[in-house]
C-alpha cells in the first residue's frame, strides 16, 4: 500500500460496485417494511389486508427488477412506460386508501419515494426534473386526499400532504444521488479504457510513422533506379546492371532498416524508450515511477532492454487494469536486470505471447533471460542480460 492519496487501488472499484450494488437492488424489499407496520398496526379486514400486502409484493418485484438496472448508470430504463406507471399509480393509491383508514398509512410515502427515485434515475436526462416535481406534488395531493377523508378538520390534510412530499422527495434525492454518484464511477472508468487504447494507437502511429520516413525515400528510389535500369537495358547493358546492383543494395538497405525498427535499433536509446513509455502510461492514467539510472545500462544493450519496456507497456495496457506501475533498472558489473511490475494484472494474463516469446529469443542471443512472476493481481516482468565480451 502507498500513502500517496492520488494512488488507486483498482479493487476498490469492485468495493465499491458491490457497496453500490447491496445499497440499491434490496431497497425496495427493505422499504417494504414501512407499509408492513401499517398493515400490522390499522384495523384492517382481511380482504383489505389481502389486496394491501399484493400492492406491496407487486411494487417491490417492480422496484427490484428495476434497480438491478441502475448498475449501468443513469438513463438506462426500461421501456413499457404505461406498466412502470401504472405500478407507481397503485403505489399512490394504496397511500391514499391507508391514509383514509390509519394516518399511519403515511409509511407507504417511503416506499412510494423509492419507487420513485428508481423510475427518475432510469429516465432520459430530460426528463428527470419533471418527473421528480411530478411524483412529488402527486404524493402531496394524494396525502392531502388522503388524509382528509380520515379526519373531519381540513388541515390535517395540509399536514400529511407536506410530509408525503418530504418523504417522497427523500426517496427521490437518496436513490438518485447514489445512482448519480455511481454513474459517475463508470464514466471514469470508461475515460480510463478509453486512454488506454488511445495511448496504443498513438504509439502504433509513432511506430508507422518512423517506418514511413526511413522506407519512403529508400521505396522512392528502388522506383526510379529500375525504371532507369529498364530503359538502359538494351542500349547500355553495363549501366543497366549497375543500376540493377544499386536496386538489390538499396533493396537489402530497406529490409535492413526495416528489421532495426522493428527491433527497436534505429534511432533508439533506452532513456528515450523509457519516457515514451512512461508518457504513454501517464496519458492512460497509470502512475509510473522509475527506480534507478536508465543511461547506466551498457550501450550494447540498451536495445534490447528498450524492447522490454516497451512490450512491458503494452502488457500493462492491454492486459492488466493497473493504476500504478514500476520500472527498475539494477546494473552490477556487465550485468544488467530490468524489473517491470504492475498491481492489477488481469487473471490468465502471465500466459507468453507472441511479443514475449520474441523477447526471450532476443535475450536468448545475449544468454540473458525474461522472466514472468504473478502473485495474485501483481505481475512483474523481469529481463536480466550481460554486456556482450564481459566474460572475455
Amino acid at each position: 500500500m502507498t500513502d500517496d492519496p492520488t494512488d488507486f487501488d483498482p479493487r476498490r472499484l469492485v468495493r465499491l460496485r458491490r457497496y453500490t450494488w447491496w445499497s440499491l437492488v434490496p431497497t425496495m424489499s427493505s422499504y417494504a417494511l414501512f407499509p408492513a407496520i401499517n398493515l400490522a398496526r390499522a384495523d384492517y379486514s382481511a380482504p383489505e389486508i389481502i389486496v394491501l400486502a399484493l400492492a406491496v409484493l407487486l411494487i417491490v418485484v417492480d422496484g427490484t427488477r428495476l434497480s438491478v438496472l441502475l448498475m449501468r448508470g443513469f438513463g438506462n430504463g426500461a421501456r413499457r412506460p404505461v406498466l412502470r406507471s401504472a405500478v407507481f399509480a397503485l403505489g399512490l393509491l394504496a397511500m391514499g386508501y391507508a391514509l383514509s383508514r390509519d394516518l399511519s398509512g403515511l409509511l407507504w410515502a417511503i416506499s412510494v419515494g423509492a419507487l420513485a427515485g428508481i423510475h427518475v434515475s432510469l429516465a432520459p436526462a430530460r426528463l428527470r426534473w419533471r418527473l421528480a416535481i411530478g411524483a412529488t406534488v402527486l404524493a402531496a395531493v394524494v396525502g392531502w386526499v388522503g388524509s382528509a377523508l380520515h379526519g373531519p378538520h381540513p388541515m390535517i390534510g395540509m399536514f400529511y400532504a407536506f410530509y408525503a412530499a418530504v418523504l417522497v422527495a427523500m426517496g427521490i434525492a437518496l436513490i438518485t444521488g447514489v445512482v448519480w454518484f455511481w454513474d459517475i464511477v463508470l464514466e471514469l472508468d470508461r475515460a480510463r479504457s478509453v486512454s488506454g487504447e488511445l495511448a496504443i494507437a498513438r504509439e502504433r502511429l509513432r511506430f508507422a510513422a518512423d517506418l514511413h520516413d526511413i522506407q519512403g525515400h529508400n521505396l522512392q528510389a528502388i522506383a526510379l533506379k529500375a525504371e532507369l535500369a529498364e530503359r538502359l537495358v538494351g542500349n547500355d547493358d553495363a549501366a543497366a546492371r549497375a543500376q540493377a546492383a544499386e536496386v538489390a543494395e538499396l533493396a537489402r538497405t530497406a529490409l535492413r532498416e526495416t528489421r532495426d525498427v522493428v527491433r527497436g535499433y534505429r534511432h533508439s536509446d533506452l532513456p528515450g524508450e523509457l519516457s515514451n513509455a512512461k508518457e504513454i502510461l501517464e496519458a492512460a492514467g497509470v502512475r509510473t515511477e522509475v527506480r534507478g539510472d536508465a543511461a547506466m545500462v551498457p550501450p550494447p544493450l540498451q536495445p534490447l532492454f528498450g524492447a522490454l519496456v516497451r512490450e512491458g507497456t503494452t502488457n500493462v495496457l492491454r492486459h492488466s487494469r493497473a493504476r500504478h506501475c514500476t520500472m527498475e533498472f539494477t546494473t552490477d558489473g556487465p550485468r544488467t536486470r530490468v524489473v517491470l511490475r504492475n498491481d492489477a494484472a488481469n487473471p490468465g494474463s502471465d500466459e507468453d505471447g507472441s511479443g514475449l516469446a520474441g523477447l526471450r529469443e532476443r535475450f536468448a542471443t545475449l544468454s540473458g533471460r525474461v522472466e514472468t512472476r504473478q502473485d495474485g493481481e501483481r505481475f512483474e516482468l523481469i529481463g536480466s542480460a550481460e554486456e556482450p565480451g564481459s566474460r572475455s
